[in-house]
């Protein structure tokens, strides 16, 4: 009978470190979830700034290509026009 007292005994002392140790790591995996979760979220402000960046960029180039397209679209014209002028006066004269 006292032999069983003290396996019970040395039993529940192991089962308490073991609750005590599964605590601390518990605590442990949440501090590491917590430090990982941040520096994730960090990485995606920091995603999302340069893709906002480089938006902003191929918008500022799309509109310098529609107004150099506009100009060549001018241009263009201009010489069509030109070339009509001429022709009249060639089949004129």
């Amino acid at each position: 009978m006292m032999r069983e007292a003290e396996a019970e005994s040395a039993l529940d002392a192991a089962a308490r470190r073991l609750d005590r140790a599964i605590s601390l790591l518990e605590t442990r995996l949440d501090g590491k979830m917590s430090s990982a979760k941040a520096e994730v979220d960090g990485l995606f402000d920091l995603d999302r700034a340069k893709l906002a960046s480089e938006l902003d960029a191929a918008r500022g180039r799309e509109r310098e290509l529609q107004a150099a397209g506009q100009q060549a679209a001018q241009a263009l014209d201009k010489a069509i026009g030109e070339v009509r002028a001429a022709l009249a006066l060639r089949q004129g004269g």
